[in-house]
């Protein structure tokens, strides 16, 4: 999801508008996907990376995080939305570690869409830690790493979509992304619409995947 600072600054607002704004966008596509048949939809948050950012916009997303599961956790409730988390999300204040763990064992019953959203994820850690877990459990092969994955329980990887004119996996899903498909978009985060998937998804659906075959 990215684009946020550029939207703001193309209009010369703080950056945390360009959150919020972006947090709008999630909850345009949630509401969405309940209709188009996914089954899982994941989200890249917060990376590893992000703690870099300066403090007081760490502090903004940490804020918009917690109204974010205050105000649309019963609506994800209602409707069999399934929260998940990949990434150590253990690593942020206890006030949002606490938010985060009640919203998901509310959602841990539903059988609809499972929104994943990655939340102090980075694609390196995640496979050296998975890698770690599968070591010690006995000889390492691509089969026992992904199944330490923080997706193991999440099916496969279909469609990975970049937003904001990047053309770059930005240490996202770089495993599950092995044989994905790849979609990047010019538009912004904030500006991205349920119709901007729907033209992914058909792009998707367009093409022949082959997985190495002929």
């Amino acid at each position: 999801m990215d684009g946020n600072g550029r939207w703001a600054r193309q209009r010369r607002l703080p950056r945390v508008i360009g959150h919020q704004r972006g947090v709008e966008a999630v909850r345009r596509l949630v509401r969405a996907v309940r209709h188009m048949g996914l089954e899982a939809l994941t989200l890249y948050a917060f990376s590893t990376e992000n703690w870099r950012r300066p403090e007081d916009e760490i502090a903004a997303l940490m804020g918009l995080l917690k109204r974010f599961i205050l105000s649309d956790l019963d609506e994800f409730a209602a409707n069999g939305v399934r929260l998940r988390i990949i990434g150590d999300y253990k690593a942020f204040a206890p006030d949002v570690v606490e938010l985060i763990e009640q919203a998901l064992a509310r959602t841990a019953g539903n059988s609809g869409t499972t929104l994943a959203v990655a939340l102090n994820y980075g694609a390196q850690d995640e496979i050296a830690r998975a890698a770690t877990r599968a070591a010690a459990k006995g000889p390492i092969t691509a089969e026992t790493i992904a199944a330490e994955l923080d997706t193991a329980e999440l099916p496969p990887l279909d469609l990975l979509i970049r937003t904001s004119g990047e053309v770059r996996l930005s240490n996202f899903l770089l495993w599950q992304a092995a044989y994905a498909e790849l979609w990047f978009t010019e538009v912004l985060w904030p500006d991205f619409a349920p119709a901007h998937l729907e033209e992914a998804l058909a792009a998707f659906a367009a093409r022949e995947r082959r997985y190495g075959g002929r």
